[in-house]
């Protein structure tokens, strides 16, 4: 079975690919030469998450899943939630959105935090959405060097290191991400779609 996984985040193919059993061929946005920024203008990460497996459906044809994630900080009232990739400006810079949720934070006891996954799948005859959640805290300072976006910041419950100080496979065991990709391979595999 073809599926087009709809993001342009190198990153994020590279952590779901290891997740897809071999009936799934994982085709990218750039394998469908689709290279425009597809639109993420909605108020949730679920309305997100569809706006892009949508858009692929319809224009390009392909069974897709897009995945829309978002980091709730207890402290800040769930921010920054759905403008996670965004919190420090447009420029969606990895560096700058740590710096602002350290700051954000320095005052505060309560480091409390969740990781948020929602996965869109958009089949000819049918959507499904599926979540993952993964909690944990917000440290004081970053570190390791592996992952992307807030990993270096974020130590997930129950674990020394954070997601940044972890290799892919330690983090494909507990990981927002991989919880809602094994909700969809299972959705996939219940309905003999693949």
């Amino acid at each position: 079975m073809k599926l087009v996984f709809a993001t342009h985040n190198p990153n994020k193919i590279k952590e779901i690919k290891p997740l897809l059993p071999d009936f799934i061929e994982l085709l990218s946005l750039a394998d469908i030469q689709c290279f425009e920024d597809i639109p993420e203008t909605a108020e949730t990460i679920t309305e997100n998450a569809f706006l892009k497996a949508k858009y692929v459906k319809e224009n390009y044809g392909y069974n897709c899943f897009a995945d829309d994630t978002g980091l709730e900080v207890d402290f800040l009232n769930g921010a920054p939630g759905v403008h996670s990739a965004r919190y420090a400006g447009e420029s969606k810079n990895d560096q700058e959105n740590m710096n602002k949720l350290l700051m954000n934070l320095k005052n505060s006891t309560n480091r409390r935090a969740k990781f948020k996954t929602v996965i869109a799948l958009v089949l000819s005859d049918r959507e499904e959405k599926f979540t993952g959640i993964c909690e944990g805290k917000i440290l004081t300072s970053a570190r390791g060097t592996a992952g992307f976006g807030y990993d270096p910041i974020f130590q997930p419950q129950g674990n020394q290191q954070s997601f940044a100080e972890m290799n892919a496979e330690e983090k494909n065991k507990i990981s927002h991400r991989a919880k809602a990709t094994q909700q969809l391979i299972a959705y996939l595999q219940s309905n003999k779609l693949v």
